[in-house]
C-alpha cells in the first residue's frame, strides 16, 4: 500500500515542528531572564577583535547571557524568577595591536586587564513580590590566580565571576 504524498508531507512537517515546540516550552519554563541595557557596541569591551564586528560583539554578549540563564536556572528556586540586566561589560584581557598586525584578533589576558561586569537584578517570588534586588559591580583582580578546568573557554574568567555572584546572591536569598 502506498502512502499518499499529502500524508507524508503533513507527517514530515509535524516532526520538523517538534524541536521548535520543545524549545519554546523550555523558554517558557525558564526561571531566568537576561536583558542588555545598551547596544553591544556601547559596552566598554565585548569586542571579538581589535576592529570589532557587530555580529561578534553580539555573540560574545549572547555567550554570557546563555551562561547566566543556564547557571541561574540551576540555582533559582522553583516558583521564583530572576531578571538580570547587564549594564556594563569589560571582558578579561585586551587587544594589543602594537604586538603584530597578525595578532589583531588575539585577546591578550594579563593581570592588568581583569574582567568587570556591572549588573542590576531582581529576584521575585511566585506571588510576584520582590525577594531581593540591587545593583552589583563584579570585579576579580585575582582572576589569573584561579584554576579553571575550562581552559579552552574564552569566557572562563567572566563565567567564574558570574558563577561566584549567582551562588552568593541566590544562596543568601533562600
Amino acid at each position: 500500500m502506498k502512502t499518499p504524498p499529502l500524508i507524508l508531507t503533513a507527517a514530515v512537517s509535524l516532526l520538523a515542528a517538534l524541536p521548535a515546540f520543545g524549545a519554546e516550552s523550555a523558554k517558557a519554563a525558564s526561571k531566568v531572564e537576561v536583558l542588555f541595557a545598551k547596544a553591544p557596541d556601547k559596552y566598554v569591551d565585548v569586542r571579538d577583535g581589535f576592529s570589532a564586528s557587530e555580529k561578534g560583539q553580539a555573540a560574545n554578549l549572547d555567550s554570557l547571557k546563555q551562561y547566566i540563564e543556564e547557571r541561574g536556572n540551576e540555582l533559582v528556586a522553583d516558583g521564583q524568577k530572576l531578571t538580570v540586566t547587564l549594564t556594563e561589560v569589560d571582558l578579561a584581557g585586551d587587544f594589543e595591536p602594537w604586538r603584530d598586525p597578525a595578532m589583531n584578533d588575539v585577546r591578550i589576558v594579563k593581570d592588568i586587564y581583569p574582567p568587570r561586569i556591572d549588573l542590576e537584578f531582581k529576584l521575585t517570588g511566585a506571588d510576584g513580590k520582590v525577594i531581593k534586588e540591587g545593583k552589583r559591580e563584579l570585579r576579580d583582580l585575582a582572576f589569573m590566580m584561579k584554576l579553571s578546568i575550562h581552559r579552552d573557554d574564552p569566557f572562563r574568567h567572566e563565567k567564574q565571576l558570574l558563577n561566584e555572584w549567582l551562588t552568593r546572591e541566590l544562596k543568601s536569598a533562600k
